[in-house]
Formats: C-alpha cells, sequence, structure tokens
C-alpha cells in the first residue's frame, strides 16, 4: 500500500508513503545500451551537419581550397575579393532579396485573408478544402513546370521577374493557409466580439485584433516562406532567362564552371555571403516568437 502526501514546504513535489518510509519521485536516468544507441545517434547526426559546415568556413578562406574538410595553411580573403563584383554577386543577391520579400509580403496577406474565414466561420465544406490546400502542398514542383512553363509563354510572361513571383507566391501560399489558420485558431473570438460592440467591422478587427496577437505565428510562416523562396533554384532557374534577373540561387550554379571544374573557394565565399541575409533575417523574425502572448487579454 502506498499513500501520496505533500512534504511541507515543497507542495509541488509529491511524496509517496510506502511502508513506513518517504520517497520522492526522481526523473528516470538512461543508461545501458539504450544510452549509448541514442547519444550515438545523436553524434552521427551532429557530425553529419557539422562538417558541411566547417568545410563552407575553411574553403572560404582557402586560397587552395579542394573538396576535403581541412584547416588553410594560409588564411586569405582572396575568394572574397574575386566574387565582389555587381554581376556576379550583389545583383543576384538583390534580386533574391527582391523576389523573397514580395513573395512573403503576397503570401502573408492572402493566407490571412484566406484563413479567417476559414477560422471564424464552421461550414461543411471546410474540411474539404482544408484537405484540398494540404494536398497541394504534396505536389512536387518539377510536376508542375512542364504545364506551367507552357502557359508562362503562351501568357509572354517568360522571363518576367513579376510573372516568377506570381508563380511563387501561388506555390507557397497552401502550406501558407495551412499554418496560418492553425494560429489563428489559438485567437480568442470573444476579443474580436469585444471589438465589434465597440463598432469595429470585420476588416477592422482583423487588423488591428487578430493579427498584432498572431504575430508569432506570422513570423514563424514568414520565416518558412522566405527560406523557401531564398533557396529555390529550379524555378526561377526555368522561368528567368536573363543572368540580369536571376536570383543568387541559380547565379551560384556559375562556380561549377565547365567539365566538372569547381571552384571550391569561391563557392564557399559565395555561400557564406548567400547564407548571411538569411541568418539576419531569421534573427529579425525570431525576436517575435514568444514575445507575445494572450495572457491578460481576457481578462475582465
Amino acid at each position: 500500500m502506498s499513500e501520496a502526501i505533500t512534504r511541507p514546504g515543497a507542495p509541488d513535489r509529491p511524496v509517496t508513503r510506502r511502508r513506513g518510509k518517504l520517497t520522492t519521485p526522481t526523473s528516470p536516468t538512461r543508461h545501458g545500451m539504450a544510452a549509448f544507441l541514442s547519444y550515438l545517434a545523436m553524434a552521427v547526426v551532429f557530425v553529419a551537419f557539422v562538417l558541411p559546415l566547417l568545410w563552407l568556413f575553411f574553403a572560404a578562406f582557402d586560397g587552395e581550397a579542394t573538396f576535403q574538410t581541412r584547416i588553410p595553411k594560409h588564411w586569405t580573403l582572396k575568394n572574397f575579393a574575386a566574387i565582389m563584383t555587381r554581376d556576379q554577386t550583389f545583383l543576384p543577391l538583390w534580386n533574391s532579396f527582391m523576389i523573397s520579400a514580395v513573395v512573403t509580403l503576397i503570401v502573408l496577406v492572402c493566407a490571412v485573408l484566406c484563413a479567417y474565414p476559414l477560422s471564424r466561420y464552421r461550414s461543411r465544406f471546410n474540411k474539404p478544402f482544408l484537405y484540398t490546400i494540404l494536398f497541394g502542398t504534396c505536389l512536387p514542383i518539377t510536376c508542375l513546370m512542364v504545364p506551367v512553363y507552357s502557359l508562362f509563354v503562351m501568357l509572354h510572361l517568360l522571363d518576367s521577374m513579376a510573372g516568377t513571383i506570381l508563380f511563387l507566391a501561388a506555390s507557397s501560399l497552401p502550406m501558407a493557409i495551412w499554418m496560418t489558420k492553425n494560429f489563428m485558431d489559438s485567437v480568442p473570438v470573444e476579443l474580436e466580439e469585444a471589438a465589434w460592440v465597440d463598432g469595429a467591422s470585420m476588416l477592422k478587427s482583423l487588423r488591428l485584433v487578430v493579427v498584432p496577437l498572431m504575430k508569432p505565428g506570422l513570423a514563424a510562416v514568414s520565416i518558412f516562406i522566405l527560406m523557401g523562396t531564398w533557396g529555390n533554384f529550379f524555378v526561377p532557374y526555368m522561368l528567368l532567362l536573363s543572368p540580369s534577373k536571376q536570383p543568387a540561387s541559380v547565379t551560384i550554379y556559375s562556380f561549377f564552371g565547365q567539365h566538372g571544374m569547381i571552384i571550391y573557394g569561391q563557392l564557399a565565399a559565395f555561400s557564406l555571403i548567400y547564407t548571411l541575409p538569411v541568418v539576419v533575417m531569421y534573427v529579425i523574425a525570431n525576436r517575435f516568437l514568444g514575445t507575445y502572448s494572450l495572457a491578460g487579454g481576457m481578462k475582465g
């Protein structure tokens, strides 16, 4: 027989009386073969992620970089000096930034407007519509490119920055709607009803009440869209033909050269510069994650 009691001074740590003795439950300690295998698996995953990053960093500062991961004998910046040109680095990075920023803005606005009725209104068509959206996210982009390419040729949108942005936004929208709807469900509808009583319209309550409380969720959605668009290679490669319009994800292909000759040092240096804007944008968006909460929103 055992009886659970509470020790004075520590109400959150239940104590169990067993055969006249007081015992306090403790967290289980992992040991044995299971712990060894789990730590071994984590070590393998850690090494698999760290080694490419180490190669990227070392090769960028190595004047004689190869495909091997090694510490440079002579650290140098000549790889960065070689790629710091308008056509090779600055213009592609600007194109990537413009495409990613506009796509993210379009998708966020459309996702919020589409997720609002799905979250606030109950209909028998909600679930079929959401499942259709989820099915749209499962379609590989390679299966869509042949009809999309033909459509772009017919509409004279080939090699058009605006057409590429619209297609990237349309392909990112299904998952964004699904994610935004889940975040919007966490915002109590009573807060909107209070705004309606004060005379606010639905769009005004959405803009002033729902969207501010969804900032952490919208930040997560924006990171998802931004990273997907920034690293998208296949779509701009197929739809943008002019080198002056291609983003950095396509320009990086030029470092592989011809006949298997790869400029490893310049490739690593460009990759580091190509990664920095995404890291900065992630840090900025991450400030919104967890900083806003609904605590106190229902009081009174």
